[in-house]
């Protein structure tokens, strides 16, 4: 079983996430280090290297492993630097954050998403990423800035307060758009400026208090 895992996972780096334009080797290391395995429910464990999203409780879903790998690419995490992470989700992509060497704070809304993906991080070794159980939109407040912010979860802009999180000559990964046809961006701040990089199409559940404006028939 750990031979057809490993080669499972090899697959997914080479065949998957390689051939989507991720050439950055530290991530294609890390992708094939963090067992994306013991990350996925339990019952789609077997799906847990397919080109496809997993469900999560509460509506949410895993990315697609290229996804992750085109969002860990784009954020160009360097040891020591500092992440917050909207959406905690399995934990998974912040067990890869903090593996090339970042600090993660990742913000949870869901209590049992939030205690489950813990668990696995502690299970993992992931000392350097802290879980909170909060609302990103409201009653949270970060402590300073950091060097990168994602968002594992779409919105129709991009919140200002996520910008406002984000520190001088930092990143911001984040879905923005809407359903079918949302656009992955990386934004990179300069000074009071925002260059915004382009990276791919994709369709991911809204951010919990950032769904679209009630539209009306008259």
């Amino acid at each position: 079983m750990a031979l057809n895992l490993d080669q499972a996972r090899f697959n997914m780096v080479e065949q998957q996430v390689r051939t989507w334009d991720v050439l950055d080797t530290r991530v294609l290391d890390v992708l094939g280090e963090v067992p994306r395995e013991d990350f996925t429910p339990s019952r789609y464990r077997k799906l847990a290297f397919s080109d496809l999203r997993i469900p999560l409780d509460h509506g949410q879903t895993m990315m697609k492993p290229v996804e992750e790998g085109r969002a860990l690419q784009a954020l160009s995490l360097e040891p020591g630097q500092r992440v917050l992470e909207i959406g905690t989700g399995s934990g998974f992509l912040a067990a890869c954050m903090a593996q090339l060497g970042a600090h993660v704070v990742s913000v949870e809304i869901h209590a049992s998403l939030a205690e489950s993906a813990l668990a696995r991080l502690k299970r993992f070794g992931s000392a350097r990423v802290e879980v909170i159980n909060a609302d990103a939109l409201n009653e949270f407040s970060p402590n300073g800035r950091f060097d990168a912010l994602v968002v594992t979860s779409s919105s129709r802009t991009v919140p200002d307060a996520f910008k406002d999180w984000v520190g001088p000559d930092g990143r911001l990964f984040c879905v923005r758009g809407n359903s079918p046809a949302m656009e992955a961006v990386c934004l990179s701040r300069r000074g009071e400026r925002w260059a915004v990089d382009s990276l791919f199409e994709t369709d991911l559940p809204r951010l919990i208090g950032a769904e679209d404006p009630q539209e009306f028939d008259f």
